[in-house]
């Protein structure tokens, strides 16, 4: 009897491991490169969200593509999701099963990530996660990076949306008055209306301002790459559990949570990030800003607007310079003959 006490102890305990490394045990969104490259020996699948001419210049092995989802995705002008029908068909042709295990990387920070992250589970995903570090860590730790496209397996998708993991502009303005918390992720001139990206600017009444690259280990990286003065993007990672946790502080992690940005995909990140620190009703507000600003009946603070007369302005001011650059290149042109 003792013997079979120890074996089925021994099958129970090796199910639980493998659950653990399948990631069914505390369960993280956002994964390292170890947690990736098991996964890529499990057979999860990977998907690549950057631009084709990205993708093809150096990708994970195995990964698949379908372009900038930025664009793929969504309409142009309002930045929401296309029909269902047509998601079906762009990731079913790619090979994107939701319904699998499911790594989404691309650059390293990149929002747009966390995108994929919420248009997986959006569509019915429940085993996706997150390669923050993306392309730039797994080139970092030395893994094989191939520039061969991969030739996906077509699939006839039926996918169902999962409303619940969005809100609208009408839920959004309903629950101004209830006990709710939203997160505003954009930008503190956004914010406070001195940028302004819709007919208005300014903020949902109400709204904490945390900007997404504050889940950054520093969020001046960008500006730092651009001067030259650091040579990575290693503050572009993220900020320790316990620092997150500092970030967020003020927030209830039992209250239901709205994150919003201009379009809904850095929200999409700091959203994610909530997740993972165990709040437990967050929910990403997916028009964001240029839904509710562009909704003229919706309640503003630090509200401003947008000045078409001064951009007419700003815009032949800059046509006469390109005239102006047009006449002497001609010119210098008509010299050198």
């Amino acid at each position: 009897m003792k013997k079979h006490t120890q074996l089925i102890l021994f099958f129970v305990l090796a199910l639980i491991a493998s659950w653990v490394l399948a990631g069914g045990a505390e369960k993280r969104l956002i994964v390292d490169t170890a947690f990736v490259a098991e996964a890529q020996k499990r057979g999860a699948l990977l998907w690549d969200v950057r631009g084709v001419n990205e993708y093809r210049k150096g990708h994970i092995p195995g990964a698949l593509n379908v372009g900038d989802i930025g664009k793929t995705l969504r309409y142009e002008h309002s930045e929401d999701y296309l029909p269902t029908p047509h998601i079906e068909k762009i990731l079913g042709d790619a090979g994107i099963d939701p319904s699998r295990e499911i790594i989404v990387y691309g650059d390293k920070a990149d929002p747009y990530v966390y995108f994929g992250l919420l248009t997986v589970q959006y569509f019915g995903g429940n085993n996706t996660h997150i390669y923050h570090g993306g392309i730039d860590d797994w080139k970092a730790a030395k893994k094989e990076i191939s520039d061969e496209p991969v030739k996906p397996v077509p699939l006839l998708l039926k996918l169902k949306p999962r409303p619940e993991l969005t809100v609208v502009t009408d839920e959004v303005v309903s629950k101004l008055t209830s006990n709710v918390q939203i997160v505003d992720a954009r930008s503190p001139k956004e914010f406070s209306g001195e940028d302004i990206r819709a007919i208005r600017g300014g903020h949902i009444p109400g709204a904490v301002n945390i900007p997404f690259q504050k889940n950054w280990a520093d969020p001046d990286t960008p500006a730092k790459l651009a001067k030259k003065e650091v040579a990575n993007k290693d503050g572009m990672g993220l900020k320790s559990l316990d620092q997150l946790k500092t970030l967020y502080a003020k927030l209830d992690p039992e209250k239901e949570t709205i994150v919003y940005c201009q379009s809904g995909v850095r929200a999409a990140e700091s959203a994610a990030v909530l997740k993972d620190l165990g709040f437990k009703n967050v929910k990403v507000y997916d028009a964001s800003w240029l839904g509710y600003a562009n909704t003229l009946s919706t309640p503003v603070e630090d509200v401003s607007f947008f000045n078409v007369g001064q951009m007419n302005g700003k815009l032949d001011a800059l046509q006469r310079r390109l005239d102006g650059m047009e006449r002497v290149l001609s010119e210098i042109v008509k010299a050198m003959k």
